[in-house]
C-alpha cells in the first residue's frame, strides 16, 4: 500500500464522522466567544485583558530579582505554580534561563489572576503578559509608564502638525 492509498483511505474514513463538538477543537479552530462591550468595565484593564482572553492560550514571562541564589530560584517558582494550583489556577511553567520561566495558561483569563498574586511575591522582579511589564515595586511601575507615555508622545503628530 502506497502513502496515497493510505492517505485516500483516511478520507474514506473520515467521510461518514461527526464534526466535532466546539468545545473538542483545537484551540485554533474553536469559535471565539462573542464579547460585549456594553456589559463590560473598559476603565479597568484587568476586566478587559480577563474578557478577552478568555479561553484562549496566554503565556506570561516571569523574571525574579538578580539577588536570588539558583537553588532559591527553582523552589521558588516551583512555589508559585503550586499556589496557582491550589487557587485552581493552571499553568504550566517552562523554564527558560535560572530566574526566568514562562508560564502557560490555557485559559487565558487565569493570567490576570495569576499577575495579581505574582506581584504581591517579594522575589518577584518583573513580569510580562500581552507586551506590558509589570514590576513588583511601585517606583520601578511608575518610571516605565512615564517612559511609554514619552515614547508614544514622540510617535503622535500634536495638534499644530497635524
Amino acid at each position: 500500500m502506497t502513502d496515497a492509498d493510505l492517505e485516500h483511505l483516511l478520507e474514506q474514513w473520515e467521510e461518514n464522522d461527526e464534526p466535532l463538538e466546539p468545545d473538542e477543537l483545537p484551540e485554533h479552530l474553536q469559535p471565539t466567544p462573542k464579547i460585549d462591550l456594553s456589559q463590560m468595565d473598559t476603565s479597568n484593564p484587568d476586566n478587559l485583558l480577563r474578557m478577552t482572553k478568555k479561553g484562549k492560550g496566554v503565556m506570561m514571562f516571569v523574571d525574579l530579582k538578580p539577588d536570588i541564589s539558583e537553588q532559591q530560584a527553582e523552589i521558588v517558582m516551583r512555589i508559585w505554580q503550586t499556589s496557582l494550583q491550589n487557587n485552581h489556577i493552571i499553568a504550566e511553567r517552562y523554564p527558560i534561563d535560572v530566574k526566568r520561566s514562562i508560564y502557560m495558561f490555557r485559559e487565558g483569563s487565569q493570567a490576570v489572576d495569576a499577575k495579581n498574586y505574582l506581584l504581591q511575591q517579594p522575589e518577584l522582579s518583573h513580569l510580562t503578559l500581552e507586551g506590558r511589564t509589570y514590576y513588583s515595586n511601585a517606583e520601578q511601575q511608575k518610571a516605565a509608564d512615564e517612559s511609554i507615555r514619552k515614547q508614544s508622545a514622540k510617535i503622535r503628530p500634536s495638534k499644530s502638525e497635524l
